[in-house]
């Protein structure tokens, strides 16, 4: 099992919220197609190797002090794989001309975003556990 510090996933969802609800706002293909980018990478390669997990190794994680809370890596990478199918899903919509389906992808990415950076709760990690108990009984 490899482990993460745990206050990194809450730190990208932060900027993720960001981005997202400045594409929202904007309807920016280019910032959506940015957090769809950084999405891919996180879901395909791992969410410590993003431009998020970049700035918080070198710039937040340095002037934290105590213990270092970790968790497996499986839940936020499956995360980073339903942040993906949403981004992918507003790109979509919004080249084919539906900004509806654009704003409705956006709106929900950016809410689990959110739940993430402001509660700590991260939607796509409960999903996957979901999904890891329903496939073993």
């Amino acid at each position: 099992m490899q482990l993460i510090d745990a206050r990194a996933p809450r730190f990208s969802a932060l900027l993720t919220t960001l981005i997202l609800a400045a594409a929202l706002i904007t309807s920016s293909v280019l910032l959506l197609v940015f957090q769809l980018l950084v999405f891919a990478i996180g879901a395909f390669i791992s969410p410590t190797k993003t431009p998020y997990a970049l700035i918080y190794r070198t710039i937040i994680k340095p002037r934290l002090k105590g213990e270092i809370p970790t968790e497996d890596i499986k839940p936020p990478k499956f995360a980073q794989k339903v942040g993906f199918a949403f981004a992918l899903v507003a790109f979509i919509g919004i080249v084919s001309g539906s900004k509806i389906t654009f704003d409705i992808a956006v709106s929900l990415a950016l809410a689990a975003a959110f739940l993430n950076a402001a509660f700590d709760f991260c939607l796509g990690c409960q999903i996957y556990f979901l999904l890891v108990r329903a496939f073993r009984n």
